[in-house]
């Protein structure tokens, strides 16, 4: 099983998570964060980290959201590894809590 980050870290990207990541995981993009299911190990402590809420575990992943395992798995391949918590983006208050914004995900 994998954690997965989902919809609503898109235009957010806390990064609260990657900072008690302990086999550092995260891949950072320009307005998100992906976890690599190869690399997590399952061990729960992002998930309550995330400050957006945008983390599940694979197992508890809402149907609505479960094409962000495979957009995880994709783009964790292509991404750098984030191993340091940073700012989240400017506009992350207006974002956070806003659905449906994968058409705003920057590849």
């Amino acid at each position: 099983m994998t954690f997965v980050v989902t919809d609503n870290c898109i235009q957010c990207k806390y990064t609260d998570c990657v900072s008690v990541c302990p086999v550092d995981c995260f891949h950072e993009g320009p307005n998100f964060l992906v976890i690599d299911p190869e690399e997590c190990i399952d061990c729960a402590l992002c998930e309550p980290e995330c400050p957006a809420d945008a983390i599940s575990s694979e197992e508890e992943l809402p149907e609505d959201q479960a094409h962000f395992l495979e957009l995880n798995a994709e783009l964790s391949k292509n991404w750098p590894v984030i191993a340091e918590q940073k700012d989240p983006l400017s506009e992350a208050a207006e974002w956070d809590g806003v659905g449906n914004k994968l058409q705003h995900l920057q590849r």
